[in-house]
This record gives C-alpha cells, structure tokens and sequence, in this order.
C-alpha cells in the first residue's frame, strides 16, 4: 500500500486555476456576449473589492457597484464586435490554501479575430465558505504577450534598516 501526500500548494493552484480559467472567464465571456446575465459576476468578484486601472483606484462596495463596473468593462467591447478572450500569458500564485493571485494577459477580439483590447491584470483571490472570490484587480493596458515584460519581477533581499 502507497500512501501519498498532496501537495497543498500544488492542489490551491490547480483549484484557482481552474475556477479562473474554465469557470469564470467562460462565463464573463457569455456575459459580454449577452447570453448571461450580469449577475454572474456576484459569484466571482466579491465585495468589498479595489481596482486600479486607466490611473484611477477605486472600491466597488456593493452589489451594484459591482455590476457597474462589470458594465464600464462591457460597453466598449460590445460597441467593438467582442466576441472571445485569447490568453497570451497567465500565471499563478498561491499564497496559502485560502489566498492566491493570477495574472493574465487577456486580448480581447471580434469575431474576425481582430485585437480590440490588450491588458495586463492582476487579480488577488480569496477563499470564503462561498468559495473562491476576486478581492483586488490591478490592470494596465498593453502590446506584450508576456507578463515578464510587463511587470518584470525584482530582485529581492533584506535590507538593513
């Protein structure tokens, strides 16, 4: 008899990756489409939550100021012709079994295949007893297809103080 032991980290990382990836993004892209409603969105994006993005920061604190800023998202996409998501890059990292971060760079395209939008986001996620939950976005636009070149990672190390 073998007994194996699951890497937690491994296993917090294929969850968020798969409630991000197969779960959420099909279903905001539905919803961009208009085959769901916006609604949706109350099972992915938690509230409070903070974005920055276009050099503004703001919280959203409610329900409604949510869907708003789901709808700020929308209008220009829709008035382009959206019709799907390419992902030229993600990654993601887990903090521990209940906190993780992804970062994605989404191209957003008509139906032609025509690149309507370009950003880079960061997303902060939490575990709840309602599940997994965006609790901050961090978004810049781009033309890269690589996180690296977006937000290069530093060198760390202590520092005396």
């Amino acid at each position: 008899m073998t007994i194996t032991t699951e890497d937690p980290i491994a296993a917090t990382r294929a969850e968020v990756s798969a409630w991000f990836f197969e779960d959420y993004l099909p279903r905001w892209v539905a919803a961009a489409q208009g085959a769901e409603p916006p609604e949706f969105i109350h099972q992915y994006w938690g509230t409070p939550m903070h974005v920055t993005g276009l050099e503004q920061s703001f919280w959203c604190l409610d329900d409604q100021s949510v869907l708003a800023f789901l709808e700020f998202n929308y209008a220009p996409l829709r008035e382009s012709g959206y019709s799907h998501t390419v992902v030229p890059d993600r990654r993601v990292f887990v903090y521990s079994s209940v906190g993780a971060a992804i970062e994605v760079i989404w191209s957003r395209r008509s139906a032609d295949d025509v690149e309507i939008q370009r950003w880079a986001t960061h997303f902060e996620v939490a575990k709840s007893d309602q599940g997994w939950r965006v609790v901050g976005v961090q978004a810049a636009g781009t033309d890269k297809d690589n996180l690296d070149d977006v937000w290069p990672r530093g060198v760390s190390g202590g520092e005396d103080v």
